[in-house]
């Protein structure tokens, strides 16, 4: 299974992007999935995920700006951005969880900064 993140890129302050996260591969379904970012010298950090029933969960720095989402047949995931922050400047990864709960995967990364 191989998950291919994209979206990324340059933008001020107050823009908006929106990640896509997409598999492919022996499976095309999971339970919940989600993304995470990392900066140079800090943790990996949760920053949004959702359940295969829809229930999602946000740090609480990006919450009321980020919105996640993902298909109806479960293999896609989104992480629409919204009044970024410079601090929001990260490697954004999403991860999907098996259905047998077990297992994860990640994807490559993309890379998000926003400039002041």
């Amino acid at each position: 299974v191989q998950l291919q993140a994209s979206g990324g890129g340059l933008v001020q302050a107050g823009g908006s992007l929106t990640l896509s996260c997409a598999a492919s591969g022996s499976i095309f379904s999971f339970n919940a999935m989600g993304w995470y970012r990392q900066v140079p010298g800090k943790q990996r950090e949760l920053v949004a995920s959702i359940t295969s029933g829809g229930d999602t969960n946000y740090a609480d720095s990006v919450k009321g700006r980020f919105t996640i989402s993902r298909d109806n047949a479960g293999s896609r995931v989104y992480l629409q951005m919204n009044s970024l922050k410079p601090e929001d400047t990260a490697v954004y990864y999403c991860r999907a969880q098996a259905l047998d709960g077990l297992r994860y995967f990640w994807g490559q990364g993309t890379q998000v900064t926003v400039s002041s």
